[in-house]
């Protein structure tokens, strides 16, 4: 198992899906199981496409920028800020864990929206 690969391969895959080919990045990064614990987000690789599909067809515009990727054992998380319609921006946090083939096989992530206004003068990165 290769950090590396790893690495590359969970920001491949998390870009591909948010922007808009969601079914290419289960073909070319998942392997024969998909468990997903994000609540908002139907189990398996049928639920993940359905998601990720509505959310380019109704946010076309959305944006996202890696801003911190850290790979352990078999585990990639990913550091992200993500801009939505009306300067809408969040950070977020996913964990994805990859099986015995290189192939991403769970996911785990956390969100928090960006105030307009902060109590002091540090980036939420």
């Amino acid at each position: 198992m290769s950090l590396e690969k790893n690495k590359a391969n969970a920001i491949a895959f998390y870009r591909m899906a948010y922007e808009g080919k969601p079914s290419e990045a289960i073909a070319r990064f998942v392997g024969s199981q998909y468990i997903q614990h994000n609540p908002h987000v139907a189990d398996g690789t049928d639920g993940f496409i359905s998601y990720f599909e509505r959310m380019q067809a109704e946010y076309p515009e959305k944006s996202i920028e890696f801003m911190r990727c850290i790979p352990e054992e078999d585990l990639v998380a990913l550091h992200t800020h993500q801009t939505w319609p009306d300067d809408d921006q969040y950070v977020t946090m996913d964990f994805f864990r990859f099986d015995e083939n290189g192939k991403i096989c769970e996911h785990w992530d956390a969100i928090q929206q960006i105030p307009k206004a902060s109590k002091n003068p540090n980036t939420m990165y």
